[in-house]
């Protein structure tokens, strides 16, 4: 009974959320506002939201949808030529200088796990600003191609490195376990193309018009076996999730492709991604941030050192306006899906102390509570951003 308790208040905050939003035009994310209402009525205040097994459970799927529906996306054409060049070197960039400061921090005795700190320092929220990218018309446009690139890097970057570093395993035994399961993926992947004759796909295309929804039900079937799959190779679970939303888009026909991820999106929107969102507010250690907000002020002010201002010069020829590569910037210095990942990994194992993984996922809330809205106001008296020609990403 006090699961579905629980499950109410998440259900309940879930749809009053966007509804405020809405009649109020609230200019905030909703995911600040679904982890802001997790706190409230999480363990630590109000005491109506109990995170047991089961809701556990269910925040992991929401967990694993925001990173299926960034691979479903994800164009291959980001992260090749000049958008995926300029994305690589970006990255890389930055996790150079989050090791850097994260050593320093970790000599001063500021944190104890610079490794995971760094990590976190390194991610985007690709996943979280696509639908607002989306939602303008943005994502076919040279800016929301570039975006994509670095997002994509901002996510499967730092995916990779918590598969291989923040694991129980040696990173060598990582590093085997990782090309494992890149063969199994595969294989799983080279599946569609083998058997998918006209008949399947005469099945399926007649199944999206049914209660059958059997597209529907492949998808999900690929996903939390590609969830399991990761896991019982001791990888995080959102590597799987990422890759399997890589397979549906590479294998799906573009009229059923769209046709899908309207259901998909229903299912991961309308349900498990904000209570994700939710349950991550109400393991929140609040009282942490209270005691010490400081350190919570200088995680946000090293997310946009670390991982926004390198692009503004890595950027300066692929995006000559200033503006809109200031925006850029802070788009992608936009984190918090990954961050909660490394953050409630490194918290489990007891690697990391509670209080730095509380003021690493404030400080990821609060970048998307004020980088998205800067950087609109950066360019909003310019003209909307005309879509991209293809040549143009062929020059790289």
């Amino acid at each position: 009974m006090k699961d579905f308790q629980s499950l109410l208040v998440i259900a309940a905050i879930s749809a009053f959320v966007p509804l405020i939003v809405g009649l109020f035009r609230i200019k905030v994310a909703e995911v600040v506002l679904l982890l802001g209402a997790g706190v409230l009525f999480g363990p630590q205040l109000l005491g109506f939201i109990t995170v047991d097994d089961s809701i556990a459970l269910l925040s992991e799927l929401g967990l694993g949808m925001l990173f299926f529906l960034a691979g479903l996306e994800l164009e291959a054409i980001a992260v090749r030529g000049e958008s995926g060049r300029l994305a690589a070197i970006g990255w890389f960039t930055s996790i150079v200088l989050a090791g850097i400061i994260a050593v320093i921090l970790q000599n001063l005795g500021v944190i104890r796990d610079g490794l995971g700190v760094a990590i976190a320092l390194t991610s985007t929220a690709l996943g979280t600003l696509l639908p607002m990218l989306r939602d303008r018309n943005e994502l076919g446009t040279r800016f929301g191609r570039f975006f994509m690139g670095a997002g994509a890097w901002g996510e499967f970057g730092p995916i990779i490195a918590i598969s291989v570093l923040l694991g129980t395993k040696s990173s060598f035994a990582a590093l085997i376990s990782l090309a494992g399961f890149a063969v199994l993926a595969a294989f799983i992947a080279w599946l569609p193309s083998r058997f998918a004759g006209d008949r399947v796909r005469e099945v399926l295309e007649r199944g999206n018009h049914s209660s059958s929804q059997t597209a529907l039900r492949f998808t999900m079937l690929l996903l939390i076996a590609l969830l399991a799959l990761a896991g019982r190779f001791g990888l995080d679970v959102v590597l799987g999730a990422f890759i399997a939303g890589i397979i549906v888009r590479r294998f799906s026909p573009p009229n059923a492709e769209s046709q899908l991820q309207v259901k998909v999106e229903a299912i991961a929107f309308g349900f498990l991604i904000p209570l994700f969102f939710v349950v991550s507010g109400a393991n929140l250690d609040v009282k942490s941030i209270v005691e010490n907000p400081g350190r919570l002020v200088l995680f946000f002010v090293m997310l946009l050192v670390v991982r926004g201002l390198p692009q503004v010069l890595i950027y300066r020829k692929a995006l000559p306006d200033s503006r809109q590569r200031w925006r850029f910037s802070l788009l992608v210095a936009t984190g918090l899906p990954i961050i909660v990942a490394v953050t409630s990994l490194e918290v489990t194992e007891g690697v990391m102390e509670p209080r730095n993984a509380a003021a690493l996922v404030g400080a990821g809330a609060l970048t998307v509570l004020f980088f998205p809205l800067i950087g609109q106001r950066l360019v909003r008296d310019e003209p909307t951003l005309e879509p991209i020609q293809d040549r143009a990403e062929n020059t790289a």
